[in-house]
């Protein structure tokens, strides 16, 4: 299982975004317009045809989830508790610590179908699936409290409202047309790449994340995954659930967060150096699970 391979294209269109900043498409407000684009259509277009059409098994699922959430509970809390190795100011601070407990669903996907198949994409469409609306309600709730405007950001975020219209829609057996179906799935793959071009363009070289981004890869690409294979394993999980678990605590940043923390005003530059961080570092990180994983 060759994880760099799988994390290669996200982390290359990261790269072009950089490029296309700096030598093409050099105007701000192109990329002003490029992150509202995502932010208010593409991104929540991609959350709710995912939750719409997910292969929800709820009655099979519950103790997977509830072991994911509590995995990300813990990454949310240990975070914040460390806070004053993440910055100074606390609504950079919020929002660089999404990148702790957010999760990057594409990649997500992608090594859960390469690793275990089929079955192994449904089990993981299922756990981030489910846990979307959380990881979006933890960041957007905690930046709100910081943030200009209070929690009106939590109640009209696009990507909450996203994420409970499809929660919703699948909850009452609805069946999205094929035609409209087909529109969702272009913009579901427009908002990955355009998404990661956008948090490409925003990387500029810092060196005060150097305490932030050991602390947050730290946290997100070996203490929830370790976490999350001891509870795995104290509550008796079946086999391919429980790589699940494991591999989808070890996942990289999600490249939404930078989108949310520019939105809300956040530090997005920060964000984006932390996720390309974790999605770097993931390549060895993500390689060494699946070996254990393997092996158990």
């Amino acid at each position: 299982m060759d994880a760099f391979a799988i994390i290669f294209p996200d982390f290359a269109c990261i790269a072009l975004g950089v490029v296309l900043r700096r030598f093409l498409l050099t105007e701000e407000r192109f990329w002003v317009g490029v992150e509202r684009l995502v932010y208010f259509v593409l991104f929540p277009a991609l959350l709710f045809r995912s939750l719409a059409n997910a292969p929800f098994a709820l009655g099979d699922a519950v103790m997977l989830i509830a072991s994911g959430a509590l995995v990300m509970c813990v990454g949310f809390v240990l975070v914040f508790a460390l806070g004053r190795w993440v910055g100074d100011e606390p609504l950079a601070v919020a929002s660089r610590a999404q990148c702790a407990y957010r999760f990057n669903t594409y990649i997500g996907m992608a090594v859960a179908q390469q690793a275990y198949g089929a079955t192994g994409l449904a089990w993981m469409g299922v756990l981030c699936g489910a846990l979307v609306p959380l990881a979006n309600v933890f960041a957007v709730g905690s930046m709100a409290r910081r943030s200009p405007g209070g929690m009106r950001h939590l109640i009209a975020n696009p990507l909450v409202l996203a994420t409970v219209a499809g929660l919703l829609f699948h909850a009452v057996g609805g069946v999205v047309p094929q035609p409209v179906d087909a529109l969702l799935a272009r913009l579901a793959a427009a908002a990955v790449a355009i998404g990661l071009l956008a948090v490409g363009a925003a990387l500029t070289p810092a060196r005060d994340l150097v305490r932030s981004g050991g602390l947050i890869a730290t946290i997100k690409l070996v203490v929830s995954p370790a976490l999350a294979w001891l509870l795995g394993q104290w509550l008796a999980l079946p086999p391919l659930p429980f790589a699940v678990l494991v591999l989808f605590a070890a996942l990289p940043s999600a490249s939404s967060a930078y989108i949310l923390a520019s939105r809300m005003g956040g530090d997005g530059p920060g964000v984006a150096r932390l996720i390309s961080l974790t999605t770097v570092v993931s390549a060895v990180t993500l390689t060494f699970w699946l070996g254990l994983l393997a092996t158990h």
